[in-house]
Formats: C-alpha cells, structure tokens, sequence
C-alpha cells in the first residue's frame, strides 16, 4: 500500500492555485525531497499533505491507520519562541498523541523525553526557555519532539535552513535513522548538495511537477531551467483550472 497518494491535486488559497495537477504516489518508506525555486509551492504541498489546507481540487490519499500517525515540522519562522516553554516541556509535547493534551506523565515517558533529548545532543538544556536557544538548538529540540510522536509519515519544511553544519549533520542522521525504520520521510530543501548526498527520491516543483524520481535523473540543468522559468511565468492571480 502507498503511504500517499495525489489524484490530480490542485492546492492554494482563495481560488488561486500554488500546486495544481499533481499526480503521483509516495511509497510507503520513501525518503523524498521536494525542490524549486522560491513560489514553487513547496511548503504548501506539505500543509496539503499534513491536513492544514484542503484541496481546491482533486485529493491526497493516505491511508486511514497513517492519517493520524503523521507528523509536521512547520519553517522555523512560523514558531513562535516568546512563548514561556521550557526545552523539556516542548519535546514532552511529542506525547501528545498518546497521553493527550492533559494526560499524565509518568516514569516510562519521562525515561523516553529524557532519551529524546539525548539523541538530538541536548542533555542539560532541559530547563532552559525555548527563546534562549539559538536556532540549531531549537530545530534539535523540535527533531526531539519530532521523535517522541512516533509517525508513519514525517513531514519537515526547510528543516536545515539557517542552522550550523554540526547540527544539520546530526539531524541528517537522524532522518537516515527514520528511513531506515521505513517511515516515509517528505522534506522541503534547498540545498540541492543535501538532497543529492541524502535523499534518493526527488520532486522539483513549480507550482506543478517539472520531474519526480531518482535524484540523479531530477536534478539536471534542464529541469532546473524549467523550473525557474515556469515559476518566473506565473500568474498570481490565476483561478483554478480545469482539466479538459
């Protein structure tokens, strides 16, 4: 069975399209980067596929066991990090989906946040104030949180970005350590060196597919051409299309 699937699937806001006539399937286990330029409907995709924007047209189709087995990484800007959390308190919230938002804590999942931390390289950053962090500490705390949830389905928007070359190499463990436990594992990047070292399968975008496969065959010049003219052409005030 595939972990996703897209039937024609046309994804935006207020009746204009950022990802239109996509068609495909995520295997089960894949471990996928999604690439292109600035406007390419990256990040959109992910909230299509996470459950936060509902399609303009056609669908995604996940399995009904894995709906509620997924977990999202939104861009680090879109955290707001005045809020009174403790790093502790921020991973312990990767529980949620099996103690509830006001369920209990006790000695088992205390041992399993406290090991959280520790593969992420936070131990003794426990107590300190999420705002206090720099932004590698942060996305290491966030990947702890990531671990606590458990998923099937692992989504992580621009997940390196801004972020020192140590802890990108330790998190890129840590989505290999993921894909070797066969989750299926979707990141947007930029960093097409990263994609090339790392990720096997690859979807450059352009508002709608240019290529999607083997890396090696998606990130040619040609495509990345294509890529950025397409986006380069787009409307912005383009309605929806119809297919014909």
């Amino acid at each position: 069975m595939k972990a996703i699937r897209f039937d024609d699937l046309t994804l935006g806001y207020d009746r204009h399209p950022a990802v239109h006539h996509l068609a495909g399937e995520l295997p089960a286990g894949s471990l996928t980067a999604v690439v292109g330029p600035n406007g390419a409907g990256k990040s959109t995709l992910l909230k299509g596929i996470a459950g936060a924007l509902t399609p303009l047209a056609g669908r995604i189709v996940i399995p009904p066991d894995e709906i509620r087995r997924i977990a999202y990484l939104p861009q680090v800007m879109d955290i707001d990090r005045s809020f009174p959390i403790s790093v502790y308190d921020l991973v312990a919230m990767g529980l949620w989906s099996t103690s509830g938002l006001f369920g209990g804590i006790g000695r088992s999942e205390r041992s399993r946040v406290a090991d959280a931390i520790a593969a992420v390289g936070l131990m003794g950053f426990e107590r300190r104030a999420i705002g206090t962090l720099s932004g590698g500490q942060m996305q290491r705390a966030l990947f702890a949180r990531l671990l606590l949830q458990d998923a099937a389905i692992i989504l992580l928007d621009e997940p390196f970005t801004a972020i020192d070359t140590k802890t990108t190499s330790d998190l890129l463990d840590i989505v290999a350590r993921w894909h070797s436990e066969e989750r299926t594992v979707v990141a947007v990047l930029h960093d097409l060196d990263v994609v090339r070292r790392v990720f096997p399968q690859t979807l450059l975008m352009a508002r709608e597919p240019v290529a999607w496969g083997a890396t090696a065959k998606v990130l040619t010049a040609e495509n990345l051409l294509r890529a950025r003219q397409l986006v380069e052409a787009n409307d912005p005030h383009a309605l929806v299309c119809e297919r014909v």
